[in-house]
């Protein structure tokens, strides 16, 4: 800690034939000065002003009465300021270099990690070593004689303050004007907002502005600078205008990322102006600062940064994810039987997987291998099921949750009882339907499974699944292993699965794939004009149905054998792929099985699996859906109290449909 002593040592260090580095060291230790030092004796006491503003006074006045060492402070200062590039502070400082995600999120990191140096002529990233976003409060605190007398000392010699700030408004404009004109965004804007090229303006009239301020022309800086703030309003609804075509056509996160960096600019050249312009741009200049601390604090997170520009893609995943999923919704008997059909003919074809899954088993080969290959095992059932149109149904929740949060207000609202009572409605009927479909699953893949055992073991006189496999059985899918914790492992999947769908249709959305197939020349001429067209269509409805299904086969089969290739013991536990296992064991072991604890304890570790299966996958989708929906964690205190009154008061209604909708 330093005293005043210290800052009589501090104030004499100052020297302006020192070398640039050593004096922009001498800058970060003053402000470390101001932030740590204990209130010296003798100080002023001030309770409501923070300590570093009171600080900054005791340095001033301690300059003030030595004169002599004021002097080499200035000059000090005036030759930081000839070395060094003051218009990247306010041009570049928060902006990305390119306008990529990726690139500012590898800048981000490289900033957490990496130390900075004082050796540099970029005053943006000088700013980060003076500066923490924790000063925001005391640079604020600072009154208008303090600031007049610290901008005395510190200002550019010769009105340098305002080249700079015109520098930047300059390198500003040409930025916003390659992105105005940049395809992705060009291509995507409303062309009726477009009609008076604010983009194309915008070099012209700050050149203009530059002149006029120049020149001391009081007219045609009014003039110019109103002209300047229409058109960068311009450019900020024709930027606005893409966020609608992105809904519709596909979301790129670079897209999303370089609309935020466009607006920025806009809004930093206006506080450059409000500076530039200003008889008194002292406060201007004070507001400006802190401006670039709050974008300091949102630099240094990168949670912040995912949230931000992920969650227009996480509102259309989810949303993609809410069309898919709302066919799985019942709503009345008719629909819940014929959900029941659906879900026998899903556990028809899980009774083959269960019996290609002892197979690949009992193959032998390395773990890789033989996690691959039951993973396409898993995928091509699944898409069997998919495209015979039955249901598996722990694939259910994951898509049918974005089609419930859909029901919601979006932000801002209004979460009226009725509301909340109908999309408590739809919950109480994806849980009906959820049951359906592992009833249908199940009472269809066991059964069979079992029925085909006692068939081959007539026919040949050894079943299909020996007692080996079957002992294996009884001690894996137990209630007394781990067989909660990997039934909830699973559920992570299923919901991993409904991300990669939406992204998956997103994606095919954004490129325009359905139209490359209907319309490229080389596939018309390959297939013909109206097969082309049948295969878009076909592709477009039913790409997100194909990479959920496929990606949460080879999940199912690779993530646990991954796992196992690091030493971690994860393994998948599916309630109809449990059943239909626990069916072949009972085939055989036969009649004795039902005597045996492990039997019921594995009936009981299946039922537990059902129930974790689609509550993990349902509640992780449902968050991200309500997040990317924007609600608030009070409405879903109020949707988690509707849903407890109804379950005591209807718990029926969970379980089995109305007579009508």
């Amino acid at each position: 800690m330093a005293g005043v002593w210290d800052l009589t040592a501090l104030v004499n260090a100052a020297d302006a034939r020192a070398s640039q580095p050593e004096r922009h060291l001498w800058l970060v230790r003053t402000l470390e000065w101001l932030r740590h030092a204990p209130s010296a004796p003798g100080a002023p006491a001030d309770r409501q002003t923070p300590l570093p503003a009171v600080r900054l006074r005791l340095l001033l006045n301690q300059l003030d009465k030595q004169p002599d060492l004021k002097a080499r402070v200035v000059a000090m200062l005036q030759a930081s300021w000839r070395d060094i590039d003051g218009a990247a502070l306010f041009a570049d400082f928060g902006f990305g270099a390119r306008n990529a995600l990726g690139s500012e999120l590898l800048q981000r990191l490289r900033q957490k990690l990496l130390p900075g140096t004082p050796d540099t002529r970029d005053l943006a990233a000088l700013f980060g070593l003076l500066f923490e976003p924790d000063d925001g409060p005391w640079v604020e605190a600072i009154d208008t004689a303090t600031l007049q007398r610290l901008a005395g000392l510190i200002a550019p010699a010769d009105g340098l303050w305002r080249g700079m700030l015109l520098d930047a408004v300059t390198i500003l404009v040409s930025a916003i004007n390659a992105a105005g004109f940049s395809p992705a965004l060009r291509q995507r804007m409303d062309r009726a907002l477009l009609a008076n090229e604010p983009f194309r303006q915008l070099p012209r009239v700050a050149d203009a502005l530059r002149s006029a301020l120049q020149d001391g022309r009081h007219d045609d800086m009014r003039r110019e600078s109103t002209l300047l703030r229409a058109l960068l309003d311009a450019c900020r609804r024709a930027a606005a205008s893409v966020t609608g075509h992105l809904e519709e056509f596909g979301v790129s996160v670079d897209i999303v990322y370089e609309l935020d960096q466009l607006l920025g600019r806009t809004l930093r050249i206006e506080q450059l102006v409000d500076c530039v312009l200003s008889p008194e741009p002292t406060a201007e200049l004070q507001r400006l600062v802190l401006a670039l601390l709050r974008v300091q604090g949102e630099r240094r997170g990168l949670r912040k940064l995912m949230t931000q520009h992920y969650s227009l893609l996480a509102r259309q995943v989810a949303e993609r994810s809410a069309a898919s999923g709302e066919h799985y919704i019942t709503r009345d008997r008719a629909e819940y039987a014929a959900m029941l059909r659906s879900a026998a003919g899903g556990g028809l074809v899980i009774t083959g997987t269960t019996f290609v899954k002892f197979a690949v088993a009992a193959l032998g080969m390395t773990v890789f291998w033989g996690g691959f290959w039951a993973g396409v095992n898993y995928a091509a059932s699944f898409v069997i099921v998919m495209l015979l149109h039955w249901t598996v149904a722990t694939k259910q929740p994951a898509m049918t949750a974005p089609a419930i949060a859909a029901s919601l207000p979006a932000v801002d609202g209004d979460f009226t009882d009725a509301g909340i009572e109908a999309f408590v409605d739809r919950v109480a009927m994806l849980i009906r339907s959820q049951s359906a479909a592992i009833v249908g699953n199940v009472l269809v893949c066991a059964p069979l499974v079992l029925a085909l055992q006692w068939l081959t073991h007539w026919l040949t006189g050894a079943p299909l699944v020996g007692v080996q496999s079957a002992e294996y059985v009884l001690h894996s899918l137990t209630l007394l292993g781990p067989t909660a914790l990997f039934a909830a492992f699973t559920g992570v999947l299923l919901f991993a699965s409904s991300l990669v769908a939406g992204w998956a249709e997103n994606w095919f959305v954004f490129h325009r794939l359905d139209s490359a197939i209907a319309w490229n020349p080389r596939i018309v001429a390959r297939l013909g004009a109206a097969r082309a067209q049948r295969w878009a269509v076909w592709w477009r409805a039913n790409v997100s149905g194909l990479a959920a299904n496929i990606s949460l086969g080879f999940m199912l089969g690779l993530v646990p054998a991954l796992a196992a290739i690091f030493g971690l013991p994860l393994e998948v536990r599916h309630v109809t792929l449990g059943a239909g296992q626990l069916g072949a064991a009972v085939g055989a072991v036969g009649w004795p099985i039902f005597s045996q604890s492990a039997f019921w304890w594995c009936v009981a570790g299946i039922a537990l699996t059902g129930v974790l299966n689609v509550v993990v996958s349902f509640g992780l989708a449902m968050r991200v859906a309500m997040r990317s929906r924007g609600i608030r964690l009070r409405e879903r205190g109020r949707i988690r109290k509707a849903l407890a009154s109804r379950l005591r008061r209807q718990p029926m209604s969970f379980i089995w449909p109305p007579k009508e909708s």
